[in-house]
């Protein structure tokens, strides 16, 4: 497949999108996903205008994943513009470096002028994407997530099952100004009976905070049940980097650390969880 090459070259066609999207069936369930090149700067200007919002440096925006009940035509996908749309379009959850506040300080006064040119958003992009449900309109059976208590069977997927289908696709990144990292990715792994997907925003603002927001989607094939769910976690750039210290590591250890979001993973509080599913009749 030829990639685009040029920042001027029109969006990707059908054919584009179609030959770049894999996808493996397993019972009643399609699982699908596609990579593609960073966009150009047509179609992020295009999200940009959309979003309201800049455009973080790394955009794939052409990168899906999604899983589709073939009986009822229900999906549940994970695509770009929808995750960035997830961003706070506002001042109310925006982060300051830490060196700012004594910028600010020597400034009194101009700040505010400033953000009367620049539209505020959160510009750490924590979106708090979740997915997007798709179902037909004209089907008069709609199926919906409802909270639920059951949770995914994590010793069950410590099994060493055999993968009949595995992929990573990244959706955005941005290294915020060199000063951390935000970036989106999905993981899943598909076995005969199950399978997890995994989208995660990992969000390290150095000196200020460590995020991360996971999504995990559980598919039982035997029972045609799909279980969300949802968890964020954040702890302070520096207790997450005194609890790398207590662990023994030595400094480049810890600096390892900090960039590794699965090491971060188990130091980090749950500050919210939400877990949900939705049943197919077969």
């Amino acid at each position: 497949m030829n990639h685009i090459t040029s920042s001027t070259e029109p969006f990707p066609t059908a054919q584009t999108l179609d030959a770049a999207t894999t996808s493996h069936t397993q019972n009643r369930f399609r699982i699908s996903t596609r990579k593609l090149p960073i966009s150009k700067s047509a179609a992020i200007d295009d999200l940009s205008t959309r979003l309201g919002i800049p455009m973080p440096e790394m955009i794939f925006g052409d990168n899906i994943v999604s899983i589709t009940h073939l009986p009822s035509s229900w999906s549940l996908g994970f695509n770009t513009p929808d995750a960035l749309d997830a961003v706070d379009k506002t001042d109310k959850h925006m982060l300051k470096v830490a060196y700012a506040r004594d910028w600010e300080s020597t400034r009194e006064g101009t700040t505010q002028s400033i953000k009367e040119v620049v539209k505020p958003y959160d510009w750490s992009y924590s979106t708090t994407y979740a997915g997007t449900v798709q179902q037909p309109a004209d089907d008069a059976q709609r199926h919906y997530f409802q909270p639920t208590h059951k949770r995914i069977p994590i010793e069950l997927l410590k099994r060493r099952d055999p993968i009949l289908f595995f992929d990573e696709v990244v959706l955005y990144e941005s290294e915020l100004d060199d000063n951390g990292i935000s970036i989106y990715s999905a993981k899943l792994r598909v076995h005969d009976q199950r399978m997890l997907l995994l989208c995660r925003l990992f969000m390290r603002l150095d000196n200020v905070v460590v995020r991360i927001r996971d999504t995990r989607v559980y598919v039982d094939f035997t029972t045609d049940e799909v279980i969300r769910e949802y968890t964020v976690k954040e702890e302070s750039f520096d207790n997450v980097k005194r609890a790398l210290r207590m662990q023994g590591r030595l400094p480049d250890d810890v600096t390892i650390g900090l960039r590794d979001a699965n090491t971060l993973d188990a130091l980090l509080p749950i500050v919210e969880q939400r877990i949900e599913a939705v049943e197919f009749s077969k």
